[in-house]
């Protein structure tokens, strides 16, 4: 029996709200994309890069393709 297999961070380009970042990190991770984004938001109250790092993510984070 073979172990699965981890599924790579890609942004989620059929359940994105904005660029598919939030909704990708959730899939990874096995969280609620609402979930997630809501924390986000709430974050982003608090001093800090949260918009710098979204920004970054959606830079860096390679789209899925639509699978």
């Amino acid at each position: 029996m073979t172990a699965p297999v981890p599924r790579r961070l890609r942004r989620d380009t059929r359940n994105r709200v904005i660029a598919g970042v939030c909704a990708g990190i959730a899939r990874r991770y096995g969280l609620s994309p609402t979930a997630l984004r809501v924390a986000f938001v709430v974050s982003c109250i608090l001093p800090g890069p949260q918009f710098v790092a979204y920004l970054l993510l959606w830079v860096l984070i390679p789209a899925d393709d639509g699978y």
